[in-house]
């Protein structure tokens, strides 16, 4: 038993070490750093895109990479609420005002509120209010919590599957292992198997029908 219980805690002792490596061996990839990509490359978004990458440096580089030249383009941190406004007049995307039980930041979604055509604004919007969930995120914390509610979708207001598409693209390639959890309250069967079938290796997902 206390043989087994040694092995465990040397086996965590070499996994922590072997993360360590792979973090400074990505870092050392990577190269030197300024401005806005010198501040979002920390420690702990090493450790998210080469666990997205199952610790594998060369995929978590390209991935970095390509995250690094959207940034530096795209401009997320740089996005007012004035550009965005009006994607949120009806309140289809907003922060909760409080953080679940551990402390993750809550995105609450309601598609049946959309408002808009514009898929680009509705991409930014998003953004937006991903990069102020993560700053809102208490220290420890690296991830977030969504809410997904299907009340009042009708085919008149339906989002078109490329906004779904959009969507899954900004946060697998972007925002990788920073969602947590997704609860889908009421939601068409062709989102709920969407979301399974885009998304189901990376986070809890849970439906809920009236």
């Amino acid at each position: 038993m206390f043989l087994w219980r040694n092995n465990t805690s040397h086996d965590q002792e070499n996994d922590s070490l072997q993360h360590e490596s792979k973090i400074n061996e990505l870092k050392a990839t990577i190269g030197p750093l300024s401005g806005h990509s010198l501040q979002f490359c920390n420690d702990a978004c090493f450790r998210r895109y080469l666990d997205a990458r199952n610790w594998n440096v060369d995929k978590a580089k390209k991935m970095l990479e390509e995250t690094i030249k959207w940034r530096s383009t795209y401009k997320p941190e740089e996005i007012c609420w004035h550009e965005v406004a009006v994607e949120g007049e009806t309140g289809k995307i907003y922060r909760a005002n409080f953080h679940d039980r551990q402390g993750r930041t809550v995105l609450i979604l309601r598609p049946g509120m959309q408002n808009t055509k514009s898929i680009d604004n509705q991409m930014r919007h998003l953004t937006y209010l991903i990069e102020n969930a993560i700053l809102n995120l208490p220290e420890g914390q690296e991830q977030m919590a969504w809410l997904i509610d299907f009340t009042g979708l009708s085919i008149n207001n339906t989002p078109p599957i490329k906004s779904a598409r959009d969507t899954v693209n900004i946060l697998q390639n972007h925002y990788p292992e920073r969602l947590a959890v997704a609860f889908l309250y009421n939601p068409p069967r062709i989102f709920e198997a969407f979301w399974k079938v885009m998304y189901s290796n990376s986070f809890q997902l849970f439906c809920f029908l009236e």
